[in-house]
């Protein structure tokens, strides 16, 4: 099998991992900064582990310090999402970040926008409007604003972490996974978190394979699997995402959440195919 074949394969089967987190986080009755920190806990060892067997090297330096903490609030910030807000609206919000990507170089790196570049931002504002129309709850529209928020960490995680190689991107995701759980550590003392066998084989999934190894495949796979293929391939886990939270949990997005995440979803999709001279050079990554 040729590498970049096996790449595509680690990068659909990373896709499929994230997306069994909204369905997980739901099943999970436990405070959201509580899941977020013992997630990142149980898939920070799991990373390490790896990284010690492969023996690859912790990296402390500006770009991984910053990176990290761009990556633990994307962590955060999408457990909460998903404990607020439909599981599909926290995950197409999420996806919205290299549109966020556009506009953070355009305000603060003085880049220039072409028409596609515009064209993609406006539908997918567009697209976000649709959620706001949608189950006006309260708890729904924070839900929603933590999502977006998500997406914008993601994008400034994207433009450290397109500065960085060898051991610095395990290490950027593992400093992500220490700071997060930190993040979470208060709720986890002060909630006490119920724990039976469903809750630590949650837990334990959400951990090792939801993020841990999802995350060691994304790695790999991004080695020989272009950025453009990345994130291509990575649209999987919004289209599974609330599928696995429907089969199983029975939660449906209203209407107006549904338009707006074809019209997300496909915009970025064009415009990652079609409206990109260049792939994204920071990569992919998910919480």
């Amino acid at each position: 099998m040729k590498k970049e074949n096996k790449a595509i394969i680690e990068m659909l089967l990373c896709a499929t991992l994230w997306s069994i987190a909204g369905i997980i986080i739901k099943l999970l009755p436990w405070n959201g900064f509580a899941v977020a920190g013992l997630r990142s806990l149980i898939a920070g060892a799991t990373i390490g582990v790896y990284m010690l067997i492969k023996k690859i090297h912790l990296v402390l330096n500006r770009r991984t310090l910053i990176s990290g903490l761009f990556t633990g609030c994307v962590y955060t910030c999408f457990v909460l999402a998903n404990k607020l807000t439909t599981a599909a609206n926290a995950i197409v919000l999420q996806f919205t970040a290299p549109v966020f990507i556009v506009i953070f170089s355009a305000a603060f790196l003085k880049a220039k926008i072409r028409r596609a570049d515009l064209a993609v931002v406006l539908l997918t504002l567009v697209g976000i409007a649709l959620f706001f129309l949608d189950q006006l709850k309260p708890g729904y529209i924070l839900g929603n604003c933590v999502a977006i928020a998500a997406g914008m960490f993601m994008a400034g995680m994207f433009v450290m972490v397109g500065e960085q190689e060898g051991d610095e991107r395990f290490s950027t995701i593992a400093i992500g996974q220490f700071l997060t759980f930190l993040i979470g550590l208060p709720f986890i003392i002060a909630t006490k978190p119920v724990i039976n066998p469903t809750t630590t084989l949650c837990i334990l999934t959400l951990g090792i394979f939801q993020l841990g190894i999802a995350y060691i495949l994304y790695v790999k796979a991004s080695i020989y699997c272009p950025p453009l293929a990345c994130s291509l391939l990575s649209a999987v886990e919004p289209l599974l995402n609330p599928v696995w939270v429907l089969l199983f949990n029975g939660e449906r997005p209203g209407i107006f959440a549904l338009i707006g995440s074809v019209i997300v979803i496909v915009s970025i999709t064009v415009w990652c195919i079609f409206g990109k001279e260049k792939a994204v050079s920071t990569g992919e990554n998910h919480a």
